[in-house]
């Protein structure tokens, strides 16, 4: 096997993509379809097309573009419009994110949109880093040396723009702000174009297009007027010439009659005393009151949503009507310009016809109705939210919850791949309307939403949503004095914080989950907070920590009567038992639990058994029997189809492999282990696979190789503050670059030992006396 370069700096098996283990590259193609009746601005488009590589691929004159303007100018159309006439330019992809900075809702964050684009550029959604300057990193590792195209729309302030900048000439940025964001010019060398309204025979000729087909050719005079009470911007002309279109049998000077009317009764919002924005506002409301009164409601009650954008469902929960008819009705606003279809079954507002919207229903809508409709939406995706849960995570205990109102009926997933690709598209909603909860003072939804969605942020590493939607569970538990829900809040964040590598935290919170399962009395609970305590002591390598808090979870479980969790705490103290190097102890805990576990035909745990088992069998010297124990869990994951199982259990097949002294095996083993937990998104797992090549080539005698793996692997345990870890692939790489006898090997080798030794000196078990023990002699032999 051969290594090969890896985007992020490291190495990689031979065969193994950058982005899976195919090692296709994703181009992705996410720019949203053009825009219809696109009419002019053909300067801009010129100024743009002055930015574009040549066909030799010449660098871009410019790498960052802003095209700013006021709201209705139609820098979104200019902007998609380019797009899709420069799309050869870029032949890697272009990627695409509305910003939604000004919208009424919470804008979108950089870590938000970096958790979208990486999984478009081929990273696994639950590979993304959840420390946003190592998604940043990672995102500007996959950009390099591609030719891309990143479209960042509504954008409202730098900082929601500069971590998406890619770190390398080839790849172009179009953003498009109501702001001139002058620090991307300054600091960034940003290209603006600023955008402003339309000239009148430009306006002219939108009008003629959107209506062409549906009207007798209308007076050009008329039109001219008709766009200078538009203020001859492009949304403000767009939804006027829908009005027109849909009245073919209406003069012009009727409608330009009825605009007028509306201005001069028409109370603008207060969003700004210019000219421009008392004329969009006017088109709004003239464009409102034309519509049906059930249709105008309708609109109103959509900006009660939680967020801009969602499907027919939704929308039907929210107005209390049947999915037919809110399919109706979507249709009329989108006819009347008032809504955007995005795909088959989601819509979306514009943000200044939402804010519309908002103002409407406050307006025109009581209280008791406003509150009536925010409920049934929550409480939509709530159940919604229950309903993927039971397809993700069947065994996860349940949430009781109140009955669905009248008119609201939830999704229903057929399966696990439905549930997630559901969560996929909804979780930016599912955020918004934690929010919308605690903001409305509903704080069992606003707590019960979080704690549903904990399994699927967990099959994503979605921390951005996890750690927040976590947050506002907590308050919202606490406000309204529900005890075990905040235990079930501080449960699921200490999970974030383990499955994020953040170990002191978990502690916290689950020290806090555990105090007050205490307090209620609630003794399975508190088995549950002792048994996760445990596992964050074995992260940390605080062994004797551990194998208490897991001595007194068995003890709780086996005083309930929980007998289905004894064989779990047995496994979990076998595993305190091997890493403490007590091998008699261990075997003795895992022979139990796997007696029980075969008895009760838990083949997951029995696989998890025979990897410690194998484990402990390598060390007492029964090769044979620990490479039929890892042999036979992995075939349990690869009949379970269960890449979690099988990725971590190949580690142990590659010891034994090696041991049984086949290491060309165990290279194959492992090569499987690290492109699994690379998919994953385990990194500290794939670090693990890393240095246990690299002990494989050492044993092969390729001393160069396996220093470039024991190298990534310290790297990445060093990342992740994994002291244990760090301190033997430290060990690993010294020992490669000693049997590499390469110049200046020797000095290099001595430097990484010391750390290795000075690293290990805060654990105190025999495995680690043991290692620093055989480090110190290996210093020592190597004194002058």
């Amino acid at each position: 096997m051969v290594q090969a370069r890896d985007v992020r700096g490291g190495v990689h098996f031979h065969g193994v993509g950058r982005h899976g283990a195919n090692g296709d590259t994703p181009r992705p193609r996410q720019l949203p379809g053009d825009i219809r009746g696109f009419v002019n601005r053909t300067s801009e488009l010129e100024r743009l097309n002055a930015i574009l590589t040549g066909d030799g691929g010449e660098p871009l004159v410019v790498s960052i573009c802003v095209i700013a303007g006021m709201a209705g100018a139609g820098k979104t159309s200019l902007a998609l419009r380019w797009a899709h006439q420069a799309q050869s330019h870029f032949p890697d992809g272009q990627l695409y994110v509305n910003l939604r900075g000004y919208d009424p809702g919470a804008p979108v964050t950089a870590p938000e949109v970096l958790h979208r684009f990486l999984p478009a550029l081929g990273v696994s959604g639950a590979a993304v880093p959840a420390d946003p300057e190592a998604s940043a990193a990672l995102y500007r590792s996959l950009l390099a040396g591609r030719r891309m195209l990143i479209v960042l729309d509504n954008a409202a302030s730098v900082s929601q723009v500069r971590p998406l900048l890619p770190g390398t000439a080839g790849c172009l940025v179009l953003v498009t702000s109501r702001s001139r964001l002058s620090g991307l010019a300054v600091r960034d060398g940003a290209h603006r174009l600023t955008l402003g309204t339309l000239a009148e025979p430009e306006a002219v000729a939108l009008l003629r297009t959107v209506t062409a087909g549906y009207r007798p050719e209308d007076d050009a005079e008329k039109l001219a007027e008709l766009a200078r009470l538009c203020a001859r911007l492009p949304l403000a002309l767009r939804i006027a010439a829908e009005r027109a279109a849909s009245r073919p049998l209406m003069s012009l000077d009727e409608l330009i009659r009825d605009l007028r009317d509306e201005s001069a009764l028409w109370e603008a919002l207060t969003v700004g005393d210019d000219e421009e924005a008392d004329a969009v506002r006017t088109v709004f409301a003239w464009s409102y009151r034309a519509l049906p009164a059930e249709a105008a409601r309708f609109f109103r009650l959509l900006g009660l949503h939680p967020g801009p954008e969602f499907e027919v469902s939704a929308a039907a929960a929210l107005a209390g009507v049947g999915h037919s008819r809110a399919q109706h009705l979507l249709d009329v606003l989108v006819g009347a310009h008032l809504l955007t279809q995005t795909a088959p079954d989601r819509f979306e507002f514009h943000d200044l016809l939402r804010a519309y919207a908002i103002d409407q229903a406050q307006h025109e809508e009581p209280v008791e109705t406003r509150e009536a409709a925010r409920l049934r939406a929550l409480t939509w995706y709530l159940h919604a939210a229950d309903a993927a849960r039971t397809r993700v995570s069947p065994a996860e205990p349940p949430v009781p919850l109140d009955a669905l109102p009248d008119g609201v009926t939830p999704p229903a997933f057929a399966d696990y791949d439905e549930a997630m690709r559901w969560y996929e598209l909804e979780h930016g909603n599912l955020l918004a309307a934690a929010r919308t909860a605690a903001d409305a003072g509903l704080d069992v939804i606003a707590w019960q939403l979080p704690a549903l969605l904990r399994p699927l942020h967990a099959r994503h590493n979605a921390f951005e949503e996890w750690f927040a939607m976590g947050h506002i569970g907590l308050s919202a538990a606490r406000r309204a004095g529900d005890r075990a829900g905040e235990a079930r809040l501080l449960e699921s964040l200490g999970m974030a914080c383990r499955q994020s590598h953040r170990p002191a935290e978990a502690a916290r919170y689950h020290e806090g989950a555990l105090a007050v399962r205490r307090e209620l009395g609630d003794r399975l609970g508190e088995a549950l907070s002792l048994n996760a305590l445990g596992l964050v002591h074995v992260r940390t390598r605080r062994l004797e920590a551990a194998k208490q808090r897991f001595t007194e979870a068995l003890a709780l479980f086996r005083e309930l009567g929980a007998s289905e969790w004894e064989p779990t705490l047995l496994a979990n103290i076998a595993t305190v038992g091997y890493e403490a190097g007590r091998l008699e102890e261990a075997s003795r805990a895992v022979h139990e639990a796997l007696t029980t576990l075969r008895e009760r035909g838990d083949k997951g745990g029995e696989g998890n058994a025979l990897r410690i088992l194998s484990a402990v069998q390598r060390e007492q010297g029964a090769i044979r029997d620990a490479l039929e124990s890892a042999g036979s869990a992995v075939e349990i994951a690869r009949r379970h189809r269960n890449h979690v199982w099988e990725g971590y259990w190949l580690l142990d097949l590659g010891q034994a492999e090696v041991a049984d002294g086949r290491p060309e095996d165990a290279l194959v083993s492992y090569q499987r282990a690290s492109v699994l937990h690379r998919q994953l998104g385990d990194r500290s797992r794939e670090a693990r696979a890393w240095n246990a090549a690299g002990e494989a080539y050492g044993r092969l005698g390729r001393f160069e190789e396996a220093a470039a793996f024991h190298r990534r692997a310290a790297a990445a345990h060093r990342e992740l503050d994994d002291h244990w870890q760090l301190a033997l692939a430290l060990d690993g790489l010294a020992s490669a670059l000693r049997g590499s006898g390469g110049s200046g090997a020797e000095e290099e080798a001595r430097r990484h030992w010391e750390e290795a030794s000075c690293t290990l000196a805060a654990y105190d078990d025999a495995r680690a006396v043991e290692l620093r023990s055989r480090i110190d002699d290996a210093l020592g032999a190597s004194q002058p």
